[in-house]
């Protein structure tokens, strides 16, 4: 038997950089990515356009002709009925002009609300108070009022007036 003697000759290692598979994403290509999302976030950050706040003496001037027409349209209900309306009709004024939580608000935590009012001056405060107990008593009585549905309405517009004027801002 003829045996070819083997060879103990030492070979260079494969390297290893032939095993790695080549990157589908090049350094360069990931700066390029980078540089876009923050050129595009600043686009985004500096074109984007401010609404301008809304200019609070026309917010309350709207307030004040939506509620004086809604006192308006009031038909010939009984007073305590109108009452009830008036109260509302007020409270989504002060809702609005003052941005006051009134108009989610029992009569009890309206008054016990300390803050209740802050933008009036002190007499529209007490106007308010003393007309908003008013209405309660009417809504809340239980004997049928001796008020006639003009004059709950009557007073509700007095009261709307003292509050649109009242106020110190």
């Amino acid at each position: 038997m003829n045996q070819t003697p083997g060879t103990f000759e030492l070979l260079e290692p494969v390297s290893p950089e032939a095993l790695v598979p080549d990157p589908w994403l090049a350094p360069w290509m990931l700066v390029a990515l980078v540089l876009l999302a923050l050129v595009a976030i600043a686009v985004l950050v500096f074109r984007k356009k401010k609404v301008p706040a809304p200019d609070p003496v026309a917010l309350r001037r709207v307030a004040r002709e939506d509620a004086t027409a809604a006192l308006n349209a009031i038909g010939p209900v009984p007073a305590r009925e109108a009452a009830v309306q008036a109260s509302l009709i007020l409270r989504r004024y002060l809702s609005v002009a003052a941005g006051d939580p009134a108009l989610f608000e029992t009569q009890e935590e309206f008054i016990a609300r300390h803050e209740s009012l802050k933008d009036f001056a002190e007499d529209a405060r007490e106007s308010a108070n003393t007309g908003f107990a008013r209405l309660a008593a009417i809504k809340y009585s239980p004997t049928t009022p001796d008020l006639s549905t003009g004059e709950v309405i009557a007073g509700s517009q007095l009261l709307l007036e003292i509050l649109h004027l009242g106020f110190r801002a």
